[in-house]
């Protein structure tokens, strides 16, 4: 039985990696191997990845994602935890219709809003520009930093702020010191999720960049020509794309799991 279990795990493992072994393997490829997919054995090439960074500015690309995502995340997070800290500890009327609507931000589609996006962002001359991204992505990942912070922070005894309290700790001192410590796991897991939400957004990106601001998820759309898709190029873009989420997911996974799991057993 085992043996039949760590089988179907090998197997659905293998299946939902193919993708990117896939595209892992056609990056390898030249321009012409890289059409015919049934090709599994060849002589692997780093020409793809030369020509994304030379011809196609690549780094550029990546600077500008880095850029938007480190500014998301860390702001988001910032105004996302004070927000939901005051959805889980105080109490005044419409809460609940108050932390509903805040979630149903995160609900809307993108391609809903980004034409008032693209608007305001043409009024306000900040169109193709880091700011406008940072501010739309933030529309979006605040409502659902609140949302994951608060079930975290409500898990908290607030017998330990109480205590810091009696201690001589004011409200500040007290989140700081007592509930930011507990609450790590799920700071951790939220900010990674902020992360690749917000280094893997495609279509809010597109309409609202033209060149400086661009990141790297719109870059797909330079392998799409007339002459057919160049399928090397595209998939050694997607293998340098998914590195640094891969990297950093695997640096905090202690913190994912335990934020996942956080509050899941109580006594």
């Amino acid at each position: 039985m085992r043996m039949l279990i760590a089988f179907l795990v090998a197997l659905t493992v293998i299946f939902c990696l193919f993708p990117f072994i896939w595209m892992v393997m056609t990056s390898f490829k030249t321009r012409i191997l890289a059409i015919d997919p049934s090709v599994w054995i060849f002589k692997p090439t780093f020409e793809n990845y030369l020509a994304v960074f030379t011809r196609r500015n690549l780094a550029m690309y990546i600077k500008n994602s880095v850029v938007v995502v480190v500014f998301t995340t860390l702001l988001s997070m910032l105004l996302a935890v004070f927000a939901a800290y005051g959805f889980a500890r105080f109490r005044f009327k419409r809460k609940e219709d108050l932390a509903f609507w805040v979630l149903s931000l995160r609900m809307l589609p993108a391609m809903s809003v980004v034409i008032p996006f693209f608007l305001l962002g043409r009024f306000l001359h900040l169109l193709d520009t880091h700011i406008l991204l940072i501010i739309v992505y933030m529309s979006f990942n605040i409502p659902f930093a609140i949302w994951m912070m608060r079930g975290f922070i409500e898990e908290i005894p607030r017998e330990l702020e109480e205590a810091a309290w009696v201690d001589g700790c004011t409200l500040f001192q007290g989140v700081v010191k007592v509930v930011f410590p507990l609450v790590m796991p799920g700071l951790a897991a939220t900010a990674i999720f902020i992360v690749i939400q917000s280094w893997n957004e495609f279509a809010l990106a597109l309409f609202l960049t033209s060149f400086a601001a661009r990141t790297v998820p719109t870059t797909i759309t330079f392998f799409l020509s007339v002459m057919g898709v160049i399928w090397g190029e595209m998939a050694s873009v997607g293998v340098i794309t998914t590195l640094p989420v891969l990297l950093f997911a695997l640096f905090v996974q202690k913190y994912l799991i335990r934020g996942l799991t956080f509050g899941a057993i109580k006594s």
